[in-house]
């Protein structure tokens, strides 16, 4: 069973430290910087094993190079998107494994946000490192993607099992949720989640990690093909990529 350690850095960003204590293979999940995470090794003296990038973004990668300087620690990233993956030694894609200690991780494709845009599913221990493709009620922004590539890189995602915990990148959930009620104002699932949201983050606690079931009932951007979402909208019957579309246009305008 791994052991995960959430590191909040930056101003909203969560470095994630992944522990198999059988084998004390550590990775660090998209390192924004460093510090924070020698900090928490030291801490818990542990000894980096591992970096694990989603993608290039510097919020990502920031703390790459000096974590490799000090640790000698393997950097793991996206194949179709390694010349921007700084110090990458391993090059990983859609249906490759990827083990770390004795646990193994399926790596999935996800462009839309990034065009080389990874996640990793430990299956053994429901858990689900997406980096900036699913945020826990939204999705990333599509910088280098389209709507379609990023619908399909959602749907890849929402087949994961309910259990499935969601580890993504960003304490986005508050402002998702309020977004999402303006999409789909009567959806009861959506309701419950974002109360609990708004407790949580009164109490300055973290709403990640999510479940798939909780995203799958409630996160408009994975429910594009609902047919309940497309009468809140006024796009009954429509295409699920063109209702995926008008909900990221709006989001980005909100």
């Amino acid at each position: 069973m791994l052991h995960i350690q959430q590191i909040p850095v930056l101003s909203d960003n969560y470095v994630y430290l992944v522990h198999d204590e059988e084998s004390a293979a550590c990775a660090a999940v998209d390192p924004a910087e460093a510090e924070p995470v020698l900090a928490a090794l030291r801490e818990e003296g542990l000894t980096l094993s591992h970096i694990l990038n989603t993608h290039h973004h510097g919020d990502h990668v920031g703390g790459n190079e000096r974590l490799k300087v000090e640790t000698g620690c393997a950097i793991v990233g996206p194949r179709a998107d390694a010349s921007r993956i700084p110090g990458i030694d391993v090059e990983v894609g859609e249906g490759d494994e990827f083990r770390l200690g004795n646990a193994s991780a399926r790596v999935f494709d996800v462009p839309g946000h990034t065009r080389g845009h990874i996640a990793y599913w430990f299956e053994g221990d429901k858990a689900l490192f997406c980096g900036d493709t699913l945020f826990a009620l939204g999705c990333g922004r599509l910088f280098e993607g389209t709507p379609r590539e990023m619908w399909e890189s959602l749907t890849s995602l929402r087949n994961l099992p309910g259990d499935t915990r969601v580890y993504c990148a960003h304490e986005y959930t508050q402002t998702n949720a309020r977004f999402a009620l303006t999409v789909e104002p009567d959806n009861e699932a959506l309701k419950a989640v974002a109360e609990r949201v708004e407790v949580r983050r009164a109490k300055n606690l973290p709403t990640v990690p999510s479940l798939m079931a909780d995203e799958v009932a409630a996160n408009p951007f994975l429910r594009a093909d609902s047919p309940e979402l497309q009468r809140a909208m006024g796009m009954e019957n429509a295409d699920a990529v063109d209702v995926f579309a008008e909900i990221r246009h709006r989001k980005d305008a909100f």
